[in-house]
C-alpha cells in the first residue's frame, strides 16, 4: 500500500482501525498493538518487538498487557472492511456454546479460516504462543487448536490489502 498508515485509511468515510474498534464495542479492555494513532480514544497502546515482526508477535504483545483473569480474547485485524460488532457476537457465541473448542474463528465464502478475526479462549493462547513470536503464523501457532467455524457473512471476512480493495464497496 505504499507505506501509508493503512489502517487509517477510510472506507465510506470512517477509518479502518475505528471499523474494528466499533466492532469490539462492548470488549473492556481493549488493546491495539501498533503505535499510538491521534483521534483513537479508549484503548491500551502497545506494540511488539521488533515492530512488524507479525501477528503472532502482535498478539505476544497484547497479552502482555492484559490482566491474565481476561478470560476470552477477540483477536481482529485492523484492516477488516466489514466486520462488526455482530460478527464478534456470533464468534462469542459459537465459542460459549461448546465447552470443548479453544477458540471461534470466521471463515470466509471459500471455506477459509481467517486467522484474524477469531475469538479464543485466553489459556490456550498462553500456552499456543512461543516464547520467541517473532514471525510466527497463526495458523502455525492455533492451528491444532479445537476450533468453532463461524460462517461470515457479507464483506465480514474482506480485508485491505491493495487500492482496489480499498475502493471495492463495504
Amino acid at each position: 500500500m505504499g507505506g501509508v498508515d493503512k489502517v487509517m485509511l477510510r472506507v465510506a468515510g470512517v477509518p479502518l482501525l475505528e471499523r474494528a474498534l466499533a466492532a469490539l464495542r462492548d470488549a473492556d479492555p481493549v488493546v491495539v498493538v501498533g503505535p499510538p494513532r491521534a483521534g483513537i480514544q479508549g484503548v491500551r497502546w502497545t506494540r511488539e518487538d521488533p515492530p512488524g515482526s507479525g501477528p503472532v508477535a502482535a498478539l505476544s504483545a497484547g497479552l502482555a498487557v492484559l490482566d491474565s483473569r481476561v478470560g476470552a480474547v477477540a483477536v481482529l485485524a485492523a484492516d477488516l472492511v466489514g466486520v462488526t460488532p455482530d460478527t464478534v457476537g456470533r464468534l462469542v457465541a459459537a465459542l460459549g456454546a461448546d465447552e470443548s473448542a479453544d477458540g471461534a474463528v470466521l471463515v470466509d465464502s471459500e471455506g477459509r479460516r481467517q486467522w484474524l478475526v477469531g475469538v479464543w479462549r485466553r489459556p490456550i493462547l498462553d500456552t499456543a504462543v512461543p516464547s520467541d513470536p517473532r514471525g510466527a503464523s497463526l495458523r502455525g501457532t492455533l492451528g491444532t487448536s479445537s476450533i468453532v467455524e463461524v460462517e461470515a457473512i457479507g464483506a465480514e471476512a474482506r480485508d485491505v490489502d491493495s487500492p482496489d480493495d480499498l475502493r471495492a464497496r463495504p
